[in-house]
């Protein structure tokens, strides 16, 4: 046997790690390069590298059994929904059981990355090196650079009003004493609600479409923990949760919320005990999208008035990966990257993504399951169909999304956490016997008459 593809991970934040680890039990040679001094990505407050996008009250919004990596548990000592130090930790501990710690060089960014014409890829490093792999995994994560409203609020180059996007916010003390208006109904955007309705003078939440907004608990248990599970599909699934959640919460413009325009699950969940209690109680007043600022007002499409310091925009994140270059892969305004089942690269042997999905769950398990596969490829045990087949997978994914999705540049990237599982299952079954020696002659017969 040849020996296997030396391989380069960029980032060793949950999805990072993930895939080291596999990468390591595997024998599979490997370089992983963090550009912070700690592991851990988005989920470490302060984070050095200064791209992460975690606040003093963020929690988890899956619960820590739906979370956790297959091998390692989270302590059962921990809350069902931790804090970010307390999942900063767990992913520590992660690495340090693993010995994961000494495959990653700290402080050290990846520059640009260049497909060679006869495979593998050059890549340059933030200390002038440059390195050649004949694989790279991108896991450097999709929520650290921001996208503003585009177009911008009319009056917003001139109020006085200031003006922050959700990845600025890092503790209450920027919203004490003041007017806030939050812009959004994602989770980002309930939290700093939340937090706002007891710091700030006053707190509105200014929603551009209605949301369904989901109880972390329910009936006592973690909402994720009921009904959830791989052997119960979708068309199952999510008809019992819209009675369920109906049944809990009530229609949402008994809030003062807008009626969302889609049903429960078409759109990426908003997870929150506590926006719907303070929105009850007064303290966050629900407003519609803004129509402009004036100097020290921001006005709404209701015609609505009020007095304003700050405006926190809670209006999601581009995928970005700057060290590829445009002409190779961009993204664009539309957040779109077409990839066969979310992991491979359609014409480019060897570039995988891990964790590049925003799932109706959480992302750790599916990068773990991911990087199997991954492991396989490298490794010969599985086989990818032939080109023109995977960009048919990557057509029926796009219009099945458009289908359940509202349309938005957020679902671009939307899975379904069990049922993508269990089709990532499915994949590595149907890679093995794509592997079997009559497939790969028919495989190549099929590749040669395409071409």
């Amino acid at each position: 046997m040849s020996a296997p593809p030396r391989v380069c991970v960029i980032g060793a934040g949950s999805s990072g790690i993930a895939t080291a680890k596999v990468l390591l039990e595997r024998g599979i040679p490997f370089d992983c390069f963090e550009l912070s001094d700690r592991i851990g990505g988005n989920w470490v407050w302060g984070n050095r590298n200064g791209i992460s996008a975690a606040y003093r009250s963020l929690h988890i919004n899956t619960s820590r059994e739906r979370m956790a990596f297959s091998d390692f548990p989270m302590p059962a000592h921990l809350p069902d929904f931790a804090r970010h130090d307390q999942v900063a930790a767990y992913f520590d501990a992660y690495a340090d059981h693993f010995g994961l710690r000494e495959h990653i060089t700290f402080r050290t960014g990846v520059r640009h990355v260049a497909p060679l014409p006869g495979g593998g890829f050059d890549v340059a490093l933030s200390t002038g090196e440059t390195r050649r792999y004949q694989a790279v995994c991108v896991a450097n994560g999709h929520h650290w650079d921001p996208r503003w409203p585009d177009p911008a609020f009319p009056g917003a180059e001139t109020t006085g009003i200031e003006q922050i996007h959700s990845h600025r916010y890092t503790d209450e003390s920027q919203l004490v004493g003041k007017r806030v208006v939050v812009v959004g109904m994602g989770n980002s955007a309930v939290d700093i609600a939340v937090d706002a309705s007891y710091h700030a003078a006053a707190t509105y939440l200014s929603a551009r479409r209605g949301a369904h907004i989901i109880p972390k608990y329910v009936f006592g248990r973690p909402y994720d923990q009921i009904a959830g599970s791989e052997r119960i599909p979708g068309w199952v699934r999510w008809p019992l949760a819209r009675l369920l959640l109906r049944s809990v919460t009530g229609r949402m413009t008994r809030y003062g919320l807008p009626a969302p325009d889609h049903k429960f699950a078409q759109a990426h969940p908003t997870m929150s005990s506590r926006v719907l209690d303070r929105l009850a109680h007064g303290a966050i007043h629900p407003k519609p999208n803004i129509a402009r600022l004036d100097r020290s007002e921001v006005v709404f499409t209701d015609g609505s008035r009020a007095a304003a310091d700050l405006v926190v925009y809670c209006t999601g994140y581009r995928i970005s990966f700057p060290f590829f270059d445009a002409a190779f892969l961009d993204p664009g305004e539309d957040n779109e990257i077409r990839l066969y089942q979310r992991v491979f690269h359609p014409r480019v042997p060897g570039l995988y993504f891990i964790g590049l999905v925003q799932p109706l769950g959480a992302i750790m398990p599916i990068a773990e399951r991911q990087s199997e596969l991954v492991a396989d490829h490298l490794q010969g045990s599985y086989a990818l169909p032939d080109r023109l087949a995977m960009l048919a997978e990557i057509a029926k994914h796009r219009q099945a999304v458009a289908k359940r999705y509202v349309a938005s540049r957020r679902h671009t990237i939307q899975v379904d956490f069990d049922d993508y599982m269990r089709e990532l299952s499915r994949e590595r079954l149907r890679g093995a016997k794509r592997n079997e020696p009559g497939a790969r002659a028919a495989m190549r017969a099929v590749s040669r008459t395409s071409a």
